[in-house]
């Protein structure tokens, strides 16, 4: 199916061709990032340079003030050309975006911050500890703040730190014990005690660099306490998450085409003409094309809501619901998309292999499918009892 259906208005037209621009040059470098599970700096660099990372910044400060649809469609293209690329600096949109949409910083704080994103910082959230697991499930950080002499001393590790070779800033959380509650500290890359500790040996996402961020006796001024929160964050509404799914869904669009021009150039000599021409290899791309289908709109229906002020305050778990059905999907995309190619899918030197690999990493990004799941029932359960047992 076409992204074009999805394209509203000038902005999205010029920086689809912005981005289109850049295709050739992500896509080249892809199996070299993944076997090497190295960053793909350039291709950050490139994005930094057009601007692409500012543009979650509101007007005022700089940016674009994109919406999330904006962003959804952004990312999803993105991600097609390489998803590493894609998961990585969408992380640092989403964290961006809200920063700035729900104004969880002092103004000066943002303003200020504005200003570096302005010259090209760049900014992830690291909350995740190898004690604790997900910060979604509740867990209390490991890591410490301790007042001292003006300033806050934090120490502690983080695990899953992506993009960690390119951020300039961390927004780090740890555990105040006279607060009672999670601190948020923004801290810059060449703070003393802050250090990277490679540890992304994994399958999936390699070119990522998602290391151990690892923190000893590291002094932040006051000033740098950003944020407070007396429960995990993943409690909160937060629609720029949305660049979770469409970036597997990039990853099932890339598949999709591989797979659909394989089929219509491979003629083995057992029949006249290409595979495409076979009923069985048709009934898989209709499938494919389905839930190609299924997934974008669903996902961009779930934007466009939020987008809509008027329909905002009725969504539920309608974010939740579409991560989670976009990256079922995704993976399923992916799964028909190897059985039309075969066993040389399987290839190293074959790109079905990494999309394979990388879209499964979308299971365990928040949020969770069985949190998904549960709070979709319980919704449900609760507009019950409340509708009659008045």
């Amino acid at each position: 199916m076409s992204k074009k259906l999805f394209i509203q208005n000038d902005f999205q037209r010029e920086w689809m061709e912005k981005l289109a621009q850049q295709e050739q040059a992500f896509r080249s470098i892809s199996r070299k990032t993944d076997e090497k599970a190295q960053f793909p700096k350039e291709n950050i660099h490139a994005l930094v340079k057009l601007g692409f990372s500012k543009l979650p910044l509101p007007k005022e400060y700089g940016g674009e003030g994109i919406s999330i649809t904006d962003l959804v469609l952004l990312q999803e293209t993105v991600s097609s050309y390489d998803g590493a690329t894609g998961l990585a600096i969408g992380w640092h949109q989403s964290v961006v975006g809200e920063l700035f949409e729900k104004k969880l910083w002092q103004e000066e704080t943002l303003s200020s911050f504005a200003t570096e994103v302005c010259n090209g910082a760049l900014v992830n959230r690291a909350a995740s500890e190898a004690q604790t697991g997900s910060p979604t499930r509740g867990g209390r950080p490991v890591t410490r703040a301790v007042k001292k002499n003006g300033k806050w001393i934090l120490t502690g590790r983080k695990i899953f730190t992506t993009m960690s070779p390119a951020l300039t800033h961390f927004l780090v959380t740890a555990w105040i014990e006279d607060k009672a509650g999670i601190g948020v500290f923004l801290i810059e890359k060449d703070t003393a005690g802050l250090s990277i500790e490679e540890n992304w040996d994994v399958m999936s996402m390699r070119g990522t660099e998602s290391h151990d961020l690892v923190l000893e006796n590291v002094e932040v001024p006051e000033e740098n306490w950003v944020e407070l929160h007396q429960r995990p964050r993943g409690n909160n509404v937060n629609a720029w998450l949305l660049h979770i799914p469409a970036c597997y869904l990039g990853i099932a669009q890339a598949a999709r085409d591989y797979a659909v021009k394989f089929a219509t150039d491979y003629s083995p000599n057992s029949i006249n003409g290409p595979i495409s021409q076979l009923p069985n290899v048709q009934a898989t791309i209709g499938h494919m094309e389905l839930e190609l289908m299924n997934a974008r709109h669903f996902l961009y229906s779930v934007a466009g809501a939020y987008d809509d002020q008027t329909r905002r305050p009725h969504i539920t778990n309608e974010l939740g619901a579409a991560k989670h059905i976009v990256t079922n999907l995704s993976m399923k995309i992916v799964d028909k998309a190897m059985r039309i190619v075969g066993a040389k899918s399987l290839q190293l030197s074959n790109p079905l292999q990494r999309y394979y690999r990388d879209v499964r990493a979308g299971l365990h990004n928040p949020p969770m499918d069985d949190m998904t799941i549960s709070k979709i029932a319980l919704t449900a359960i609760n507009e019950i009892k409340n509708h009659y047992c008045k």
